[in-house]
This record gives structure tokens, C-alpha cells and sequence, in this order.
């Protein structure tokens, strides 16, 4: 079984997320957007064996730390989906933007596509590319264990922004509605910012995309 531990990092508080199977100890972190050596801290405060990065979507605050810790600990980058290499290459941009530390614009070992699977020790993270945010943000879902994360796609109470260079509301809305929401109303999810919440809960009382917005 798949246990999670989310370690809010950078100063736009976001969610990475230490995952790992309770069988075998191997672990990865789902967008390792900085604060390297606190993340490195929770990995060897467990005794895990560290053995690859996810990535959701390219954004600095999710992907900063990525090529870092990389070069730190030689686990492959996984994720996101390619239409999100625009992004990456623009890391060094984006933190000077927002005055993070200098990250490095770099090129995953793997890209990610939709129906793609991912094998961590004796479990599987399934890949949904989810678009809209960005267009090439990717969810990981756990089917054994009913927990998704979905980086920047949905929040409780509100979904991601589509504001941004190749943003798409509808593509957006269309993600969560079509491909989230039908895993099951039961499933948690690990958003990018903020608090967990359930599908259930967002399809019944989210203004976005929840019921009640059709009265």
C-alpha cells in the first residue's frame, strides 16, 4: 500500500509530496518544487529509499528543485506530459520572476502520457494527463489506495488558474469533470496548495464545477 506525507515548500506553500510503498520503502516526491534538503530530510527521516521524481506540471513552485535534487541523489525525472517542455525551459525565467533561487531549465528523463503507469515498489500510480492549467500537467492516481494528486487541476472549493501562456478554461473544466470525477466520489485528493478534499465533496459544492452551480 501507498502511504503519502505532503510537505508544503516555497514560499507559495506548495505541496510536494512524499510518497512511498509501505512494502519495500521505495518513495518518490510528486513535484519537488524546492526546499531540497527538507525534502531530503523527510525521505531519510523514514529510512526510504529514494528512487524517482514526479512532476504534475512545469511551474517553478512545483518543478524548482526538481534537476537540484536530481543531481543530488541520480533518480530519474519523471512527468510531466511534453507539451509542458516550454515550461521547464523557462525555470531559470520564472525564478527570477519571483525571486526564488536560480532554478535550472532541464529535460525530464521520461515524459508522461495518458494512460502511461507508474511502478513504485509494489504499487502503481496510474497517469491521467489532465489539461488546462497548463497543457501538459499530468494527475497521479492510486487506485488501491483511492488517492489522486492532482497538482494544480483542482482545490477545495476552486480549481487551477487559466490565465497563463497555452492555458484553457475549457480544457480545464473538461479534465476534472471527465477524467477526475468519474475515479469516484471516495477518492482523496493532494492538491498542489491548500488542504486535501474528496471528488464527492468538490462534484456536490464546488462554485466551478460542482453541482450546485446549476442550481
Amino acid at each position: 500500500m501507498l502511504k503519502f506525507e505532503v510537505i508544503p515548500v516555497t514560499p507559495f506553500a506548495q505541496n510536494a509530496t512524499l510518497v512511498w510503498c509501505d512494502e519495500t520503502l521505495e518513495a518518490a516526491i510528486i513535484d519537488a518544487g524546492g526546499e531540497v534538503s527538507r525534502l531530503l530530510k523527510a525521505v531519510n527521516s523514514k529510512n526510504l529509499k529514494l528512487t524517482k521524481l514526479l512532476l504534475t506540471h512545469g511551474h517553478l513552485d512545483h518543478a524548482g528543485g526538481a534537476a537540484d535534487l536530481k543531481a543530488q541523489v541520480e533518480v530519474p525525472i519523471l512527468g510531466p506530459h511534453q507539451a509542458d517542455q516550454f515550461w521547464l525551459d523557462g525555470l531559470g525565467e520564472q525564478s527570477r520572476m519571483f525571486n526564488f533561487p536560480t532554478a535550472q531549465p532541464f529535460t525530464p528523463n521520461q515524459w508522461l502520457e495518458d494512460g502511461d503507469k507508474v511502478q513504485l515498489g509494489n504499487s502503481t500510480l496510474q497517469v491521467i494527463h489532465c489539461p488546462g492549467h497548463t497543457p501538459g500537467h499530468v494527475v497521479f492516481y492510486d487506485a488501491a489506495s483511492k488517492m489522486a494528486q492532482v497538482g494544480d487541476v483542482l482545490f477545495a472549493g476552486s480549481i487551477g488558474r487559466t490565465d497563463f501562456p497555452q492555458s484553457n478554461h475549457q480544457d480545464l473544466i473538461n479534465s476534472i469533470k471527465n477524467k477526475l470525477f468519474p475515479l469516484g466520489d471516495d477518492v482523496e485528493f493532494i492538491p498542489g496548495h491548500g488542504p486535501n478534499s474528496t471528488f464527492g465533496e468538490e462534484r456536490r459544492s464546488n462554485p466551478f464545477v460542482g453541482s450546485s452551480q446549476f442550481g
